[in-house]
């Protein structure tokens, strides 16, 4: 089969990032407890993990075609294993800043690539959607392990859990090897003939119609997801009343989830409209949202903490199970848009998409944060309605452009 070892190899990457990246919340609770800062002082380790990643797609997008994928994705696991390291042995909270500055730096450098060479490796529109949506699966699966993984190596010894960090190292190990001796059939030209064209050319990317309405869709999408995500732990030990084990367990079925829906929507592309699919898992999701959150306007206040899953509601599975049905439609939208583009703006379209993406998911943290704080969770996931409706209304917009003659820009 064509390109089944980079393909393999993409796999490989996305995973283990998943699990660095999704790590943040588990190390900013050691910094705590392990180097005694205070939870401001941790927090500041969610921007050097998203600010680089916007800040390198920024800079580096219309520039990778040149340097080459397979060369930048070497790039970003070889800075990342030495971040790694020097977590293991530094053993401070500066090289937690170390760590994630790295891990930041070198995913913006692999997403753009796997995003631009999905296009390479796929031959038609349903081909690129169904291994979109699988990558983007795997990833969650990523996700969801690093809840698993990092607690298995807590002890009594407050520095038992740095161990963690040499199977990451062979990891990336293993991932740096396979992606090596992978070979890419072939490669896509560079968008004009110089540096200086490529930034030109990109630039005039933004103001295409088609790309400015999926850019506010992308937007919209990671507020609600990321809206859910983060939150979604604080909500079950506030609302639910779940211990905080119990509320990280139930993360992971959100996360297990999202995954599952993913792989699902990989396949059911193949034999269904994408528009169709989207529009009736965004709808399913508010309805998920309009039968849980009304039932949760009781009062808790002299119920019993819940320890165990056994202990858990009805409702308390319902709403992480959200993630089904909005899991699919991240992945293909970023396919139908970077299927409707020439391969040449793959790379710097993945640019914008990362940024957007990025600007989505901290807005969307941000305002249910605030309404949590203010008119309680329940509420505040009401919010969440509003995105979802427009997302509607975006996703028919996009259908109908992406069916025209394909993208040029000049």
């Amino acid at each position: 089969m064509k390109n089944t070892s980079i393909k393999i190899s993409i796999f490989v990457n996305y995973f283990v990032f998943a699990i660095l990246l999704n790590s943040v919340g588990i190390v900013i609770a050691k910094s705590i407890n392990v180097y005694h800062v205070s939870e401001s002082q941790a927090s500041i380790l969610e921007a050097f993990k998203d600010l680089p990643i916007a800040i390198v797609s920024f800079i580096v997008a219309s520039f990778l075609p040149r340097f080459g994928y397979k060369k930048s994705m070497l790039c970003g696991l070889a800075i990342v294993f030495f971040g790694c390291l020097l977590m293991i042995y530094g053993n401070s909270f500066v090289y937690t800043k170390i760590l994630f500055l790295s891990i930041g730096v070198s995913f913006a450098l692999i997403k753009l690539s796997v995003y631009s060479l999905i296009g390479i490796v796929t031959d038609s529109k349903k081909e690129h959607s169904s291994l979109m949506s699988s990558i983007e699966g795997f990833f969650m699966v990523g996700i969801a392990l690093a809840y698993i993984l990092f607690p298995l190596f807590y002890s009594e010894n407050k520095d038992s859990w740095l161990n963690v960090y040499y199977l990451l190292c062979g990891l990336i190990v293993i991932s740096f090897l396979f992606l090596l001796f992978s070979k890419i059939e072939y490669e896509v030209e560079a968008i004009g003939s110089s540096l200086k064209e490529d930034l030109i050319m990109s630039g005039k990317l933004i103001v295409v119609p088609l790309v400015l309405v999926f850019i506010i869709s992308a937007f919209l999408f990671v507020m609600i997801e990321q809206g859910i995500m983060t939150w979604l732990p604080r909500f079950n030990e506030k609302i639910f009343l779940f211990s905080e084990k119990l509320s990280v367990r139930m993360a992971i079925i959100f996360a297990m989830s999202l995954a599952l829906g993913r792989f699902v929507a990989g396949y059911l592309t193949k034999r269904m409209s994408w528009v169709f699919l989207v529009i009736v898992c965004i709808i399913i999701s508010g309805g998920i949202l309009l039968y849980v959150l009304p039932q949760l306007k009781v009062d808790v206040n002299n119920l019993a903490q819940i320890e165990s899953i056994a202990e858990v509601p009805v409702l308390g599975f319902v709403l992480p199970l959200i993630g089904l049905f909005i899991a699919p439609i991240y992945p293909l939208l970023n396919s139908t848009v970077l299927s409707a583009l020439p391969k040449n703006l793959h790379s710097p379209m993945s640019g914008l998409i990362i940024i957007f993406s990025a600007l989505g998911g901290t807005l969307g943290s941000r305002i249910v944060g605030e309404l949590f704080e203010h008119i309680g969770g329940a509420n505040a996931f009401y919010f969440l309605l509003i995105p979802m409706a427009l997302l509607i209304l975006f996703v028919l917009i996009i259908d109908r452009m992406s069916k025209r003659k394909a993208i040029s820009i000049s």
